[in-house]
């Protein structure tokens, strides 16, 4: 999907290819000593690469007409002197006070009108015409300085674009989206007609009388409010072209990146549609303790890696040990470290960094581990990130490889993840990306890979796609997936599917409509639960949520569970119709991770697709497959907290935490055995 050049980081002359290792550095914060012993540590460490600048505008322009480049100079010269690649920051994320002072204008405005003010981060409209001047003023400078020098790697655009201003209702953004909104829709009558605005006498006269989704006195018109999550993230996206553009005019051999947050409900930013953007993809990633935290980091490598489109991605943040935002903080358990970051690399990570390389003294984020925490180097967080160095060395030749196709696509999309949560629906209960990974731990749990795939990507050539809440399905893309299956492929899509058209309009003769005929099933009314509530299946497992009263249409279609009781009791739970070699298959209820395993065992045997791992690994190890064409890298990660016998699996180790007499894995350790055909 990169758009300018397939080369991944511009390392050095003379500097051997390796996978990045590194993290944040910011020695803005600390005393020129500070800084020697930070390089002779990241030596001994065996980081090759830094970010460097990301939050230092106020330092770099103290003022309007002074900038103050010689500290900055004399860091890159310390780092490329010893070694170490820069990643540099165009330090244009969170503006500094006298920009904010001498134009309180560039400041979002959230939904109620109220000013988000100075004093954290990222206080600026993606839309400011006076913002971007100043902006794209410092780019310029950064690239008239920087664009040629040896240690530069990589151009790392702002940081983490949208993750507090996606949503700006100033009137900037006003102007910014009627003129978004001319040319997607090209005249009146048609955003009239998408918008279905003769309902509530909403019919507009003159673009000027558009607004942002602001405080109304009750539910906004819905196509309004998702066209303009859509302008959001586009208006952002529009941000870093700008920045790129500069980027590549002075500084041509060096690639562009910034960095995702594809994590947990992250949902504003539609990064399948960014990535062509950048020239290669990076992405930031927190685990979340609970039950499916594993899950849920392998389901964000897992997307990563597909939406970077197979192709070698970094990720440019993720933590040594406790993070300091979640309500309660708990540090990673031994092994954890390195066991989150080889999940990463497995899914075609071909860098690993963290935030950050020292543990602030000071700051909103000073409790948030480094790879140097507040103990200094004499600390087993410290020694984790040494022997993760070491690691990272004997995986040189895992470097540049791809990630092996799957026989099974997740799909997901994000104006389905934004339409299907919006208010005035069935249920505000109903978490899209939580069913998509609830589908992914099933197959995880059965020891089957499955690949999280955008939705604009190709699928054919899997043998299943699973659909989780595919809300909104557009003329084309139902025209795709019937396709799909006519083909021989076999679908499974669920409850709150194919119901709205782009502009969240109701596909009509009753639901799930765009794939009514496909799967052979109707449904007059949808099912919602109240909280709480369950339904049983006669396979024991109970439904939650949601329970669709499903009437089979066509004869040939097979019910393979029902509801064993309330008012669906007798009605189909589990449809599948069976066309020539493929099959349409539907699941009208919520099954959790539990349930789900069961059934998508089921349904992945149907279609033909046996597990990948043998019964006693299934559920305790994760299996990745990454490949050159040539050679296989099996990644191995155990996710338990016991040792697990992987003998059985042959191949020579690369790197991993195994007793070599008995082939057991250590509880939390990841195996990297390579395997040619």
């Amino acid at each position: 999907m990169a758009s300018r050049t397939p080369s991944w980081l511009r390392w050095p002359v003379g500097r051997p290819h390796a996978i990045a290792f590194g993290a944040d550095y910011n020695p803005e914060q600390w005393p020129r000593e500070t800084w020697d012993e930070d390089v002779r540590l990241m030596r001994g460490a065996g980081v090759n690469v830094v970010s460097l600048g990301i939050f230092s505008w106020a330092r770099i322009q103290p003022a309007r007409d002074r900038w103050e480049f010689e500290w900055l100079d004399e860091a890159v010269e310390l780092l490329h002197g010893n070694g170490i690649a820069v990643d540099l920051a165009t330090a244009s994320a969170s503006p500094p006070p006298w920009l904010a002072s001498q134009h309180p204008e560039i400041l979002p405005v959230n939904a109620q009108g109220e000013v988000i003010w100075p004093g954290a981060r990222q206080h600026w409209r993606p839309t400011s015409p006076v913002f971007r001047e100043h902006a794209l003023r410092l780019v310029t400078a950064m690239g008239e300085r920087y664009g040629t020098h040896p240690a530069v790697c990589a151009w790392h655009v702002s940081n983490e674009l949208g993750c507090h201003n996606v949503y700006d209702y100033s009137d900037d953004a006003a102007a910014a989206f009627r003129g978004w909104l001319r040319g997607r829709y090209g005249s009146l009558e048609a955003l009239n007609a998408a918008w279905g605005t003769d309902f509530w006498a909403q019919r507009y006269g003159d673009w000027e009388e558009i607004l942002p989704p602001r405080l109304t006195a009750t539910h906004p018109n819905p196509t309004q409010q998702l066209d303009f999550k859509r302008f959001s993230s586009d208006a952002l996206k529009d941000y870093l072209r700008a920045e790129r553009q500069i980027l590549q005019r002075l500084s041509p051999e060096v690639p562009v990146t910034t960095n995702f947050m594809v994590m947990g409900e992250t949902k504003g930013m539609d990064y399948a549609g960014w990535a062509d953007e950048v020239d290669f993809v990076s992405n930031d990633h927190y685990i979340t303790p609970g039950r499916q935290d594993l899950d849920e980091l392998s389901f964000s490598a897992n997307l990563t890696g597909n939406i970077a489109g197979g192709r070698p991605w970094f990720l440019m943040e993720h933590s040594t040990s406790a993070v300091n935002w979640q309500p309660i903080n708990i540090p990673k358990k031994p092994g954890a470290l390195a066991r989150d970051s080889l999940t990463h690399v497995a899914h075609g990570a071909d860098a690993v960094c963290f935030f950050q390389w020292r543990q602030s003294r000071a700051g909103a984020e000073k409790y948030h581990s480094a790879m140097v925490p507040h103990a200094g180097p004499d600390s087993s967080v410290f020694r984790d990130v040494v022997a993760l160095g070491q690691t990272l060395d004997r995986l040189k030749p895992v470097l540049g490889s791809g990630r092996e196709r799957a026989r099974i696509a997740i799909l997901f999309e994000w104006d389905s993840w934004w339409a299907s949560e919006m208010d005035s629906h069935p249920t505000d209960r109903l978490r899209y990306r939580s069913e998509a990974l609830n589908w992914y731990s099933a197959f995880l749990a059965n020891g089957i890979r499955a690949d999280v795939l955008p939705v604009s990507a190709p699928f054919d050539g899997y043998q299943l796609v699973v659909a989780p809440i595919l809300h909104v399905v557009p003329e084309d893309l139902r025209q795709r997936i019937t396709a799909f299956v006519e083909s021989g492929g076999h679908l499974v899509t669920t409850y709150f599917s194919g119901i709205v058209d782009q502009n969240d309009h109701v596909w009509l003769g009753g639901y799930p409509g765009a794939f009514r005929k496909l799967l052979g099933i109707r449904i007059e009314e949808f099912g919602p639960l109240p909280d709480n509530a369950q339904i049983p299946l006669d396979n024991g497992r109970p439904g939650r949520l949601w329970a669709d009263q499903v009437e089979v249409i066509s004869p040939d279609v097979d019910v393979l569970h029902r509801f064993a009781a309330g008012t669906c009791e007798g009605r189909p739970a589990v449809t599948r119709r069976a066309l020539e070699s493929g099959s349409a298959s539907y699941v009208a209820t919520a099954l959790g991770p539990d349930g789900l395993r069961r059934l998508a065992a089921e349904l992945s045997g149907l279609a033909g697709i046996a597990p990948d791992l043998p019964a006693e690994l299934r559920g305790n190890v994760e299996l990745t497959v990454r490949t050159d064409g040539r050679r296989r890298f099996l990644f191995l990660i155990n996710r338990t907290d016991k040792k697990v016998d992987i003998s059985g699996i042959r191949g020579r180790i690369l790197a991993g935490a195994i007793e070599e007499e008995a082939g057991k894995l250590e509880e939390r350790g990841v195996a990297v055995i390579e395997c040619v055909p």
